[in-house]
């Protein structure tokens, strides 16, 4: 696959999508992008996607579509979601629709489990996987604030067999200095939990208490919350037989230390009532947790407030969920 002819859909235009977006552009791929966000595209039509922070870049777009049934007519090598986890049923029922099957899917998102709801509509050796290690927020629409990047982000097929692929994808991006590599599915497996496991620690906490990350760091009342759903939720993962380095607990806290002066994501979403991924963080902890018999009280607690001011707000978090319950 030749750089050049490589063409690149993305779905998904919030800080990780339109990061990828640059950087694939960056890299002579051919890029398509859209988003629900119809002011968001128009901004991008007329002035581009910039980042800026840790990461200052710039790049237009001439593929830019209105719907995922326009992009969907649009030839491409590797389509790339980008949404948030709530939002992949609406956009595989969109893709169903196109009547495409014969894709390379890379699911560029937070959470675990997000792979079962790929399953049914693509093949395992045509799905692949990104633990994405940067984060931002967006100033403008289309405008990314590059809060921090602690490289290499990670990205594997789900089943061992598109390396060659998976290479091409991290070659792509560590060429214009988005470090990227390639690893083994049990290796991308891994690094979800990790992911997962430090934005649980912190980002329901921040939604709640309103706090920025580094607030809630700095007291020591919070930095003991943090501290006890990390024990919790690593007691799970070694439960799920997910290896995690040693001393994770002690080398989450000084990563999380060095946060920044803001708010993650999750909390960003609650505050401006919107659907929230808690369900794909805390709440797998609490759902794997019963698998095994291992009690989570405090996954369990900022999962369900934080559903239940979602559902305050007009929001419907609440789902069926298929959970292991004490005796």
């Amino acid at each position: 696959m030749k750089k050049q002819l490589s063409k690149i859909g993305i779905i998904g235009l919030g800080p990780i999508g339109e990061t990828l977006a640059v950087h694939f552009n960056e890299a002579g791929c051919e890029v398509a992008i859209t988003d629900l966000d119809r002011e968001k595209l128009s901004l991008i039509r007329s002035h581009g996607i910039e980042l800026c922070g840790k990461v200052e870049k710039k790049s237009y777009f001439k593929h830019v579509y209105n719907s995922i049934s326009e992009l969907m007519e649009h030839d491409f090598d590797l389509l790339i979601s980008a949404v948030k986890a709530y939002h992949v049923d609406t956009i595989l029922d969109e893709l169903d629709k196109s009547g495409k099957k014969d894709l390379y899917l890379l699911s560029a998102q937070n959470g675990i489990d997000i792979r079962k709801k790929y399953v049914n509509h693509f093949s395992d050796s045509k799905i692949f996987r990104m633990v994405v290690n940067f984060a931002g927020n967006l100033q403008a629409p289309n405008v990314v604030n590059i809060n921090f990047f602690n490289p290499p982000n990670f990205v594997g097929s789900i089943d061992d067999s598109q390396k060659e692929m998976a290479q091409w994808i991290a070659e792509t991006l560590t060429s214009v200095n988005l470090e990227t590599r390639m690893a083994d599915s049990f290796i991308i497996a891994d690094k979800i939990w990790e992911k997962t496991i430090l934005n649980a620690a912190l980002s329901p906490l921040c939604a709640i208490s309103r706090l920025t990350m580094k607030e809630a760091m700095s007291h020591p009342d919070t930095l003991e919350i943090v501290e006890q759903i990390l024990y919790e939720a690593v007691e799970v993962a070694k439960a799920e037989e997910i290896k995690l380095p040693e001393n994770f607990v002690k080398l989450c806290i000084r990563y999380l230390m060095a946060a920044g002066n803001h708010m993650p994501s999750l909390a960003v979403d609650l505050i401006n009532n919107k659907e929230t991924e808690i369900d794909y963080m805390n709440g797998k902890i609490v759902e794997y947790g019963r698998k095994h018999y291992i009690r989570t009280p405090l996954n369990l607690t900022f999962t369900n407030l934080v559903n239940a001011i979602g559902h305050k707000n007009g929001v419907n978090n609440y789902k069926k969920k298929d959970t292991f319950r004490f005796e």
